[in-house]
């Protein structure tokens, strides 16, 4: 894709037109999560929940969207559904992996110059969320492109399991993360910011990314991203206002239930 055919693409998405057919938007779904094992499948008002995030990586009318899964079971569920889904191995240590395998399955000409990888937990997602991670993509420089909102808890500002993204601003809305972190960052009076994990690549980024060891701050911070800034790669993010429940638990699955009958 072309940086115009880009910039073409994110002003339309902003004005609610067409949507290019360069976007594959992959959401990796595994059956064995250790803390609610087969929750892809955990019944949410009588569908399973991936299929709520396949409707709802649908409404936002960015491109193709796929269901990348290890399991026959999940597969069969979203084809139900009316969906699109793909198998791919069960070894993958990661969902960036798992989209990896997924689209040079279903684009081998290399057709798709952007790969969405969105959660298979989020089934509250804001469908505009999809757009707002795309967009920092219309700049040549940026390789991948993720969200993050400001915390407003003081409870999520100590909280390891909130990751928090230092940034410098670039634009109204928008940083160049420096750093991902567990801890509270950076010092000082200001903002912080949740990280959202949502993340689009260019389709080279991506195939730099998953060939790239392991990085020693992504080992001790167990943060993915992280092995992409070691490597010099540029992550820009799109400061929203909204930050979509991730179903971990079985409390946080009530939760959605709830919120979804609402």
């Amino acid at each position: 894709m072309s940086i115009a055919a880009l910039g073409r693409f994110v002003t339309e998405q902003k004005n609610s037109i067409a949507v290019p057919q360069e976007t594959l938007i992959l959401i990796p779904a595994r059956m064995h999560a250790t803390r609610l094992p087969g929750k892809p499948l955990a019944d949410i008002h009588g569908l399973p929940m991936i299929v709520h995030v396949w409707r709802r990586a649908m409404e936002a009318k960015a491109g193709r969207v796929v269901v990348a899964t290890d399991s026959s079971e999940i597969l069969k569920a979203v084809e139900r559904a009316g969906g699109d889904a793909v198998l791919t191995r069960a070894d993958h240590p990661s969902g960036s992996d798992r989209i990896y395998e997924a689209i040079m399955t279903l684009d081998p000409a290399r057709n798709a110059g952007i790969v969405v990888n969105l959660q298979g937990d989020l089934p509250t997602l804001d469908p505009r969320l999809v757009t707002d991670c795309i967009a920092p993509l219309a700049d040549p420089a940026t390789d991948i492109a993720t969200l993050a909102a400001v915390i407003s808890e003081d409870e999520e500002k100590t909280n390891p399991n909130v990751v928090k993204v230092v940034g410098t601003p670039i634009g109204e809305g928008r940083l160049r993360a420096l750093y991902f972190t567990r801890a509270t960052a950076p010092y000082g009076e200001g903002l912080l910011h949740h990280h959202i994990g949502i993340y689009a690549y260019r389709r080279a980024s991506l195939e730099r990314f998953v060939s790239l060891p392991q990085g020693t701050l992504e080992k001790r911070e167990k943060l993915e991203q992280l092995r992409a800034l070691e490597a010099c790669m540029r992550i820009d993010v799109s400061v929203v206002d909204t930050v979509p429940l991730g179903v971990d638990t079985p409390a946080d699955l009530e939760r959605a239930r709830r919120l979804i009958a609402s």
